[in-house]
């Protein structure tokens, strides 16, 4: 399906019989890597998707820009955003980190009263098992966008308003924790050139994925497409 200025009427419809699925997606992704992709729940998520995939536009490839600034999107790990979180008293790192580690310790910072100074986690980028500790190597655990800022500034983000572009920033659904240098690795690149490393997490990563395209009416490349297709099938 090509791109067009309007959204058709069966569009609408599947994103509308999606919104529950979506929800209840959001909620499951509250410890990424802990959550077998045996969970029935998963299947049923990524049935929804799939079909609603049918109604997402899709480019033959991702647009050549080169006009995309990270501060379009607001200033990083801004608390004052409308996501779910927001407005907490905690920046979003803090929140993230505070979703996806476990035995954590905590104290005050300037952006938050009850900062994660410290925890472990398994990372689902690569099943890697790492252990935070705020005051060194730090980097070594970083939040990752699951649709690279990048990616949704190409894929129509650029014309969006500040407020949206923010709240997309700063949406846990689309955050995770993650091994510094899998981030790295993957910096901008969209399904259809970087997939996580560790195949048992690409189930959750494209249900996430999807679900963020859907929510923010992002466009997808088509190489992108059928990746995430391939991946929900899997489920």
């Amino acid at each position: 399906m090509t791109f067009t200025a309007g959204w058709p009427l069966r569009w609408w419809l599947i994103l509308c019989g999606c919104v529950l699925s979506a929800l209840i997606v959001a909620v499951g992704i509250l410890a990424p890597a802990d959550r077998p992709t045996s969970d029935p729940a998963f299947g049923e998520h990524a049935r929804h998707l799939l079909s609603a995939m049918a109604g997402v536009p899709t480019f033959a490839q991702r647009p050549s820009r080169d006009d995309y600034q990270r501060e379009a999107f607001g200033s990083a790990w801004s608390d004052a955003n409308a996501a779910a979180g927001g407005f907490n008293g905690c920046d979003t790192r803090n929140d993230v980190l505070a979703r996806d580690l476990t035995d954590t310790r905590r104290a005050a910072v300037s952006s938050c009263p009850r900062a994660v100074v410290a925890g472990e986690f398994r990372s689902p980028y690569t099943g890697e098992f790492i252990v935070f500790r705020r005051d060194r190597r730090a980097g070594a655990v970083q939040i990752d966008h699951i649709v690279p800022l990048a990616y949704a500034w190409d894929m129509g983000a650029w014309s969006w308003s500040p407020t949206t572009r923010l709240n997309l920033a700063n949406d846990p659904a689309n955050l995770v924790a993650v091994d510094g240098a899998s981030n790295q690795t993957k910096s901008d690149q969209e399904p259809g050139r970087w997939m996580p490393p560790n195949r048992g997490f690409h189930c959750q990563y494209a249900i996430q994925f999807v679900t963020v395209v859907i929510t923010y009416h992002l466009v997808l490349d088509a190489s992108s497409a059928t990746t995430l297709r391939g991946a929900l099938r899997q489920c």
